[in-house]
């Protein structure tokens, strides 16, 4: 019996290396920060998580239809036409395990084998490998300052070729935080509608933004596959609930693999999720941005200070994509050393892919103002004593 050769090209989660050994650590009671990990650290709002509770005391956990909650879909909807000023039917709207479910739905009734997808590099691991779930054939553009770290239409221009079916962009991104302009988004799906193709919008940090430009790509085109999820802006990770906009064209496929490999995503996080439109939580989470919005601002100051290069300034998400080359030239080797010596846990490049990784680091700030301090004084001692 052999494993099947599709997963010879899933890389792996590198930092879960160095996540491991973190814990082993912490478990041998050394304290150590934690600014490798994206996850919020704040409680999943208490209105959504009240109602999640309310509706299990029901007892009648069961079952929703296949693309998810009708009232769920249409308020989703209703927030794109709020804070977007674009009509989505609902029945293009469907929820999904996770952002990643979104993702396994899109590709899964998209991509054939063969097909090569365009993403930029450096860029979120897990994005490649849902791509080679379906095909082999993935095509990682490097992207650097004079792009903010996105695809623009001048290189997808240049590396479209006969096989090229489709291009993934991620807005803000993860690791650099940076946004793609909404006229540089627009040109881009423009440039792939033109070419017949697939454009595929990874916008699960919309909420998290800092800077004007960002734009949904629904703003600009309705033959878009958009992602999206309530882990990162509305804090329920744990919850394994977003969703995915699909084209009209593919609403029948869509729902019929939504049938056969998830039958539904979980009644109570979708039933909890109907409260994360409330006023009153989208009151709190914008609190929640604004404090995002600080903690951006002093981790970015002081990385600077120490001699970290930061050629863009990141917009959105809750990362910064920092240049260490002034320090080593290799970040997997300075990420270890750092976690041992002083109790720092940070991403090394090397999950983000092959361009220059070696010079970089990603720093979450998810912590507290009081923890993401704390890092920066060891992250400064550490250095000094190189």
């Amino acid at each position: 019996m052999q494993v099947a050769k599709r997963m010879e090209a899933i890389t792996p989660f590198y930092v879960m290396e160095l996540l491991r050994r973190a814990k082993q650590l912490e478990a041998q009671g050394r304290d150590i920060i934690h600014m490798e990990i994206g996850e919020p650290n704040f409680a999943t709002p208490e209105l959504i998580t009240q109602a999640g509770i309310d509706y299990l005391k029901k007892g009648y956990v069961n079952y929703t239809p296949a693309a998810g909650l009708p009232e769920l879909r249409q308020k989703i909807s209703d927030f794109y036409k709020q804070k977007y000023q674009v009509t989505v039917p609902i029945e293009r709207i469907f929820i999904t395990p996770g952002a990643s479910g979104a993702f396994l739905l899109a590709m899964g009734v998209s991509i054939n084998q063969g097909d090569e997808i365009i993403l930029s590099d450096p860029c979120y691991p897990c994005n490649q490998n849902f791509i080679r779930l379906f095909s082999d054939h993935v095509k990682k553009v490097p992207v650097y300052a004079d792009t903010a770290y996105q695809l623009s239409v001048d290189l997808l221009r240049q590396h479209w070729q006969a096989q090229t079916r489709g291009v993934l962009i991620a807005s803000p991104s993860n690791p650099t935080g940076t946004i793609i302009q909404a006229n540089e988004l627009a040109k881009a799906i423009e440039f792939v509608n033109v070419k017949q193709g697939l454009f595929f919008s990874d916008e699960i940090y919309h909420g998290l933004v800092y800077e004007q430009g960002v734009a949904s790509a629904l703003k600009f085109s309705d033959q878009v596959f958009v992602i999206n999820s309530f882990s990162k802006y509305f804090g329920m990770t744990g919850w394994r609930i977003g969703w995915l906009i699909v084209p009209e064209n593919f609403v029948q496929a869509t729902e019929k693999l939504a049938q056969n490999i998830f039958i539904s995503t979980s009644s109570h996080a979708q039933y909890a999720a109907l409260a994360a439109f409330e006023p009153a939580t989208l009151q709190e989470l914008e609190l929640r941005r604004e404090g995002f919005a600080k903690k951006r601002d002093f981790l970015y100051k002081h990385l600077l200070r120490l001699g970290f290069k930061i050629p863009v300034k990141p917009a959105g998400a809750f990362y910064i994509y920092a240049d260490v080359s002034q320090f080593t030239d290799n970040s997997q080797a300075f990420a270890e050393q750092l976690l041992e010596v002083a109790g720092v846990a940070i991403t090394p490049g090397k999950d983000f892919g092959q361009n220059e990784s070696q010079h970089y680091l990603r720093f979450s700030y998810t912590g507290s103002m009081a923890t993401i301090a704390e890092g920066i004084e060891r992250l400064e001692r550490f250095i000094n004593h190189l």
